[in-house]
């Protein structure tokens, strides 16, 4: 884990091993983490955000103008639902589907656009990969590149050596452990980038993403404004906001956001505070069905520092 200040000033803490099973690595601070659902705010709501600086969409535009090919020859609401709101989580997609089962990864990537999606009342918080996976598409087509072409910041990456990655899940899909690969089935099934899972980084790699939305240039002032003000109950265009029952932990100002991924990562900024935090672990290693309680360490860990902050005055 590592934590830093408005200052800058940074401290990180190492435990663990990077692999326990079937036979222990040791855990090296330079080691890539499978970020999971952190690709959420750190890539595809952070490049929908760039391409709205350089007017190449706007967040109200339609879905439909982006993709036209949506539900092809079909009708369907989710062609007039907006890009702020697949940002938001409301634009009525359900959270999630099968899609490693439909076949191999162009057969997905057509079929994923062209499905008619049951699509809900717009408005309610309904957290949905299927519509980040969406933001992922209108991406690769505003660019006219795939998203593993992008351009990223120094300590974060879609191809990390595998012999410097944590292990994650022994997947009983692939039916072998992962290290390496994006353990998001999903994103793995489309070649291991997509909208929503995919993105792989270093502890000081997600420490230099937080620090730059606790002390400005994460994006340009405006947008970066954006990105963090709320926007739904709850949410903000990128982050989960500071709410009762949060994964930041009681002692978060309401002003705090954050954002958790499914193999164990997250990250925390509270400006108020003065203070950003990631938390980087393998939970889902070996297996995930551990039942281990991730989200009882994540409140203690950001109760715990913000108990302690006097310490960086």
């Amino acid at each position: 884990m590592g934590v830093v200040n408005a200052a800058g000033e940074r401290e990180t803490l190492m435990l663990g091993l990077a692999q326990r099973a079937p036979e222990p690595v040791a855990l090296a601070a330079s080691f890539w983490w499978d970020l999971a659902s952190l690709t959420k705010p750190l890539f595809t709501a952070r490049e929908v955000l760039r391409a709205l600086e350089e007017g190449l969409l706007d967040l109200d535009d339609p879905l439909g103008a982006h993709l036209p090919d949506l539900a092809w020859m079909q009708d369907t609401p989710l062609r007039s639902r907006t890009l702020r709101q697949l940002l938001c989580h409301t634009s009525g997609l359900g959270a999630w589907a099968k899609l490693y089962t439909w076949g191999d990864a162009a057969t997905i990537r057509a079929r994923f656009v062209q499905e008619p999606w049951p699509v809900g009342e717009a408005g309610p918080v309904v957290y949905s990969d299927l519509g980040y996976g969406l933001l992922g598409r209108v991406l690769e087509r505003v660019r006219g590149r795939a998203l593993r072409d992008f351009a990223l910041d120094s300590g974060l990456t879609f191809a990390p050596d595998p012999s410097q990655t944590v292990a994650t899940e022994h997947c009983l899909w692939r039916e072998r452990l992962l290290r390496g690969e994006t353990h998001d089935e999903n994103a793995a099934a489309l070649g291991g980038v997509a909208g929503h899972a995919g993105l792989f980084g270093t502890l000081d790699g997600v420490l230099t993403q937080v620090e730059a939305l606790l002390c400005g240039g994460w994006l340009s002032a405006p947008a970066q404004a954006l990105a963090l003000r709320p926007a739904v109950p709850e949410r903000t265009l990128a982050f989960v906001q500071s709410c009762p029952g949060w994964s930041g932990g009681s002692l978060c100002s309401p002003q705090a956001v954050g954002h958790t991924g499914f193999t164990g990562t997250g990250l925390w900024v509270d400006p108020s505070a003065g203070l950003a935090w990631v938390l980087l672990t393998n939970r889902v290693h070996p297996t995930r069905h551990s039942g281990y309680d991730i989200q009882g360490l994540r409140r203690a860990v950001g109760n715990t520092l913000l108990a302690g902050q006097g310490r960086w005055d």
